[in-house]
Parts: structure tokens; C-alpha cells; sequence
């Protein structure tokens, strides 16, 4: 007879837990926007990373100028038969837009940057909008991209710019924590090579951009993440969006 209300009593206490850790991860999604569904690491709506338990890292690749380094860009990607995603901004898309077919054709994918490189976290919901909207009717004229990936410039957004993506169709993209290669500032092949590379992992958004320094490194770059076993695709592929 012990033994069986001890057996009810485990069963009790183990469903109570199951019920208390059900509430405890509710509780998180509510007060933080943490996302339990996938392996990303969404927070507050904003992706960080793609999905962590795959081989799959993305180089996000930010475009307002160094137009003259994209030519280089895109051959070494290509060589290394490797597509990832670009963010373009409006004000560069309307100069170089021969540029921005380019790298259509070559099959990258194409997300939006804002239209004036603004501080979207100090901007009202009117303004976020505008910046976002604006530069998807631009693209979609010059390329015929529908973009459905935004990434703050300078990584400054507020909850108005996330909600407002969202209301757009939009995901609000950031790069990977210890990902930022910051080789607009740094222009240091190697040390771009290193910030890309070092402890890479799958899920990744490796932040770069157009610079002589950082077209120098690309090649070391994409193959010692290859040679790591990470597969280099785009931020869609990486979070899983259809």
C-alpha cells in the first residue's frame, strides 16, 4: 500500500513540474520575447542568430557605399559557389542600382537597410515606417525583390521599429553576439579574418561590410568556415523562413 501512494505522489509531483516549467517558459515568451519554438535566438521579436544546431552561418553583408569593392566581393563568392544576404540601404540603391542587379543576378539574397542610414531607435512609428517602406518600394521598382529581412542601421532600433517591421512583413535582423568583424572602423585584414572566424558556430550573422580590407579577407574567411564544416547561406535559409 506504501509503495503505491508513493507511486501516485511521483506521479503527482512529476506532472506538477511539467505544469510549473509549461508556466515558467510562458512567463519568459510574455516578459522577455524569448523564442522556445525554434533553435534561433529570437529576442523581443529580433533575431540574433539562426538556427544554433545546424552547420548553417550567414555573412550579412551591409551595403551604403564601397560599391567599388563589390565587384571582388561577388567573384569570391561566387568562386566558393557560396550565396548570402545583403542589406542594402535606400540612398545607395538609387545611385548603384546597375550594382544592386548584380548581385540579384547572382543569385544573393537582398534585405532592406533603411533608406537613410537613420538612427531607427530614436525615431517615431511614422518614421521607422517610412524608412522601411520607402526603401522596399525602391527596390522592388529597380529589382523586383519583395525583402522581407530588415537590419537597423548601426544596430539602433526601439520596440516602434521592431512593431513596424513586423506590420511591413518584415523580420528585424541583428548580427550574432562576438560576430561584429566592425571592419568599417578596423582596416585590418587579418583582424577582420579573426572576429569573423574565431569560435564560429552554426546560426551565426556574421556582420560585414564592403571594404578593401574586408574584400582581402573573404576568401580566408569562407574557407575556413567551410573547413570548420559550416555551410555559409543566406539569413532565410539560416532562421528557417520558407
Amino acid at each position: 500500500m506504501k509503495a503505491k501512494i508513493w507511486t501516485v505522489n511521483a506521479h503527482r509531483f512529476m506532472s506538477n513540474l511539467v505544469i510549473v516549467v509549461m508556466l515558467v517558459a510562458v512567463s519568459c515568451v510574455a516578459m522577455f520575447g524569448v523564442n522556445f519554438v525554434t533553435s534561433s535566438t529570437v529576442v523581443n521579436g529580433v533575431y540574433y542568430s539562426g538556427d544554433e544546431k545546424s552547420d548553417k552561418i550567414t555573412l550579412m553583408i551591409n551595403v551604403y557605399w564601397g560599391t567599388e569593392y563589390l565587384d571582388d566581393m561577388l567573384k569570391t563568392l561566387k568562386d566558393n559557389d557560396v550565396v548570402t544576404t545583403f542589406f542594402v540601404g535606400g540612398t545607395w540603391a538609387v545611385k548603384e542600382a546597375d550594382m544592386l542587379q548584380k548581385i540579384v543576378d547572382a543569385g544573393h539574397e537582398i534585405g532592406n537597410h533603411g533608406y537613410y542610414h537613420k538612427d531607427q531607435g530614436n525615431l517615431s512609428a511614422e518614421k521607422n515606417n517610412e524608412e522601411i517602406e520607402t526603401t522596399h518600394k525602391l527596390v522592388k521598382s529597380l529589382v523586383g525583390v519583395d525583402m522581407n529581412l530588415f537590419a537597423p542601421p548601426s544596430g539602433s532600433y526601439n520596440k516602434k521599429t521592431v512593431e513596424v517591421a513586423k506590420s511591413l512583413g518584415y523580420k528585424t535582423i541583428m548580427w550574432t553576439e562576438g560576430k561584429d568583424t566592425i571592419d568599417w572602423r578596423d582596416k585590418d585584414s587579418e583582424l577582420i579574418y579573426s572576429r569573423a572566424t574565431t569560435n564560429a558556430k552554426g546560426g551565426d550573422f556574421v556582420l560585414m561590410h564592403p571594404t578593401e580590407a574586408t574584400a582581402k579577407a573573404l576568401d580566408k574567411i569562407i574557407k575556413t568556415l567551410k573547413q570548420n564544416g559550416l555551410k555559409i547561406t543566406t539569413i532565410s535559409e539560416n532562421i528557417g523562413q520558407n
